[in-house]
């Protein structure tokens, strides 16, 4: 046994799914792929035979947590729509429509910081090679923080207006 292992840090880098079930390595392996994949590279990467990775991906895709290209071979993908709607109905569940609104209203005023600093409307419009070398990795490291913000934006107004929506009195 490692030293990490002891000490409960990360699994061995030889064998990340050590402690979860297929069922979880499937969902592990889909969550981390970057593209659209077939069920053998699924079943090779969660190291669980093709049979089992179709079936998991089929109940996955039922929930609408993958996304199945039909084709051939057909291709599997992590529905990114599925989990913006869990993070939404998370946080409209969790927080009240005010902790929301202060939320939203945080991150805009950190957006707008980010366009009086750099003259731009959104970090893609910012170029990059206009600043000194030494500045340049603070500069993607703000323009990361901008779009982040942009981001976390819309998910925390969409579930303040979900939030909204469901404390509204029902007009009967």
């Amino acid at each position: 046994m490692t030293d990490d292992a002891r000490s409960g840090g990360p699994p061995p880098f030889d064998s990340p799914f050590e402690d979860e079930d297929t069922k979880q390595r499937i969902y592990s392996t889909v969550l981390h792929a970057r593209d659209p994949m077939t069920a053998a590279e699924i079943a090779d990467r969660a190291d669980c035979s093709e049979e089992s990775a179709r079936t998991h991906l089929s109940f996955y895709a039922d929930l609408g947590i993958v996304i199945r290209h039909e084709g051939r071979p057909v291709r599997y993908e992590r529905n990114d729509d599925y989990f913006e709607w869990r993070r939404v109905n998370e946080l409209a569940r969790e927080h009240t429509v005010e902790e929301l609104q202060t939320r939203v209203s945080e991150l805009t005023d950190r957006i707008e910081a980010y366009r009086d600093t750099y003259d731009a409307d959104s970090p893609p419009e910012v170029d990059v090679l206009e600043f000194d070398a030494e500045q340049v990795e603070e500069v993607y490291v703000e323009l990361g923080d901008w779009a982040t913000a942009v981001e976390e934006r819309r998910v925390h107004e969409r579930a303040r207006r979900k939030a909204a929506g469901s404390t509204a009195p029902s007009h009967s």
